[in-house]
């Protein structure tokens, strides 16, 4: 699946680029004495997540001895607004060169999508980069979509990090990974903050459903007379659920995942009174998940980030059918759920009044560690002394 456009350009030019970075980096080889190391996530797009807390983890505490880079998409403004150091656009002759001369790189999504455009395609002439994918969440609920082109990259990475054994037996049976490529070092997001922090009160709900690629090609007609639309929309219409929000004093920030970019504009309406619809490129997914108290979610992995914190979940599973048969699914959405189960506004009417009259920790938060297996804040130092002094040998 194509998230970008990468690769769909001027190819001649692209090859000719990345020859010519490749001899570069052959005739001047990195002889500054440190070690170069590359970070990427989010496709570029934003500072968030395992990658950019990595990133920085890396910056404040191994800057004396690596050259550390983030690489960026150079069509967002996010890296002179966050004054993120060392930072290199995607796609530049920079960038090539340094992808060939990197001693490491962690990657959140992909080598093509966070490390270098084009890559599949010269993957081979790199054997020198220790390559980590760090992820982006757990898996746990949407199965991989491996595509045949994603085998070259999943071949050439190195190591592949995981919140838990749970999740490390997920992408040995399930990707196929070799047991030598699976280390269980925690996630770098968890870092951010100490687990277990019920909020007092619950008076802010974050509102996050995850991406459907069966809808991402549809026409504006098709896409609002779809039943993530009509549901999605219709219950923040709820007229029992906006009394709630009135007589509690209750606000709700309403985000579409990036991939659902382009149908922000059919809720952009919903803003007033309670409820606030916030873009994308406003939304900063870290902040969210640390001012809310509760989130009402479809099967978004920022849910394990409330289940780590000990937030209340309401999982709002109207297309759970749609999930088992057109995606996949690795958890089993009747047995396996650590948050209250909806299918209908209705029922996510119900289970808010529980909550505000109250409830406000996550009832199954005996079930993390069953999904995570560090809550000690020290993922970063784990993964990195795991990573680094390891060479390629291939």
């Amino acid at each position: 699946m194509e998230l970008k456009g990468y690769g769909k350009g001027n190819w001649i030019l692209e090859y000719f680029k990345v020859i010519l970075a490749f001899i570069a980096a052959k005739l001047f080889p990195n002889t500054s004495g440190k070690k170069i190391v590359l970070v990427g996530g989010n496709l570029g797009e934003k500072y968030e997540d395992n990658a950019a807390v990595l990133h920085r983890y890396l910056i404040n505490h191994y800057a004396d001895e690596m050259s550390i880079y983030w690489l960026y998409d150079p069509n967002t403004a996010y890296v002179k607004e966050q004054n993120i150091p060392n930072a290199i656009a995607l796609g530049s002759w920079e960038n090539y060169v340094l992808f060939f001369q990197a001693d490491y790189s962690f990657h959140g999504h992909s080598i093509l999508y966070d490390l270098a455009p084009f890559a599949p395609h010269f993957l081979l002439l790199n054997d020198k980069t220790v390559m980590t994918h760090v992820s982006h969440g757990i898996e746990g609920f949407k199965k991989i979509l491996i595509q045949k082109e994603d085998l070259p990259q999943l071949e050439r990475t190195d190591f592949f990090n995981c919140a838990s054994q749970f999740e490390r037996r997920i992408k040995r049976n399930e990707w196929g990974i070799p047991e030598e490529k699976l280390i269980v070092t925690g996630f770098p997001r968890f870092d951010r903050y100490p687990a277990d922090q019920p909020a007092k009160r619950v008076k802010r709900v974050l509102v996050m459903m995850t991406w459907r690629e069966w809808l991402l090609e549809s026409g504006t007609k098709e896409f609002e007379q779809s039943d993530y639309y009509l549901n999605t929309y219709g219950l923040l219409q709820h007229e029992g659920i906006q009394k709630l929000l009135e007589e509690q004093d209750m606000e709700v920030t309403v985000a579409l995942h990036p991939f659902m970019q382009r149908f922000e504009k059919h809720f952009e309406e919903i803003s007033s009174g309670r409820i606030r619809f916030v873009a994308f490129e406003e939304l900063s997914i870290s902040k969210a998940i640390e001012e809310n108290d509760m989130l009402l979610t479809d099967i978004t992995s920022v849910s394990w980030d409330f289940l780590y914190l000990n937030k209340p979940i309401i999982f709002y599973l109207f297309d759970q059918e749609d999930w088992e048969t057109k995606r996949g699914i690795y958890l089993d959405l009747n047995k396996d759920l650590y948050g209250y189960k909806a299918k209908t506004a209705e029922d996510v009417y119900g289970f808010l009044k529980e909550i505000t009259g109250g409830v406000n920790f996550n009832k199954w938060y005996s079930m993390a560690p069953q999904f995570i297996d560090f809550f000690d804040q020290d993922n970063c130092k784990r993964l990195t002394d795991r990573v680094f002094g390891t060479k390629r040998t291939e």
